[in-house]
């Protein structure tokens, strides 16, 4: 799996929130636990369950005011990655653009499907980092 690191929006105590390589979903973020060797949702602990959740708030907020989000799609899957992280997944209902990108969501109303194809230059991902972490409280 990619170093999401270099990607970092913000730090949390337990978890770190980055923007994901592939932006085929404008805004589209990881938060990734950062307790070692953890592997299931399930197996939160409280604190890491609270910070979770407000995170999620938090980045909910940031995202609607950054791109105008109509819906969230959250999937913690650990299929590829045997970790304990999520994807946070802005979904539009009409198209959006972002730094003289034009992003369709041709999957609104159904399960979001990644765009492996979808090229995100570095400088678009830098732009989409810097404007959520400008609207993360």
């Amino acid at each position: 799996m990619e170093d999401y690191s270099r990607y970092l929006i913000r730090d949390y105590n337990y978890w770190s929130v980055q923007v994901h390589t592939n932006q085929g979903y404008l805004g589209r973020c990881i938060i990734w636990c950062k307790r070692e060797n953890i592997l299931d949702l399930a197996d939160a602990r409280k604190g890491e369950q609270e910070e979770l959740f407000m995170i999620l708030e938090k980045l909910k907020r940031a995202l609607k005011k950054s791109f105008q989000v109509d819906w969230f799609n959250y999937a913690f899957l650990g299929n590829e990655t045997m970790h304990l992280h999520g994807h946070v997944v802005p979904r539009y209902a009409s198209p959006r653009e972002f730094a003289g990108v034009t992003f369709v969501d041709e999957r609104y109303g159904h399960n979001y499907q990644t765009d492996k194809n979808f090229v995100t230059s570095p400088a678009l991902l830098e732009a989409v980092r810097i404007k959520i972490k400008e609207n993360l409280e």
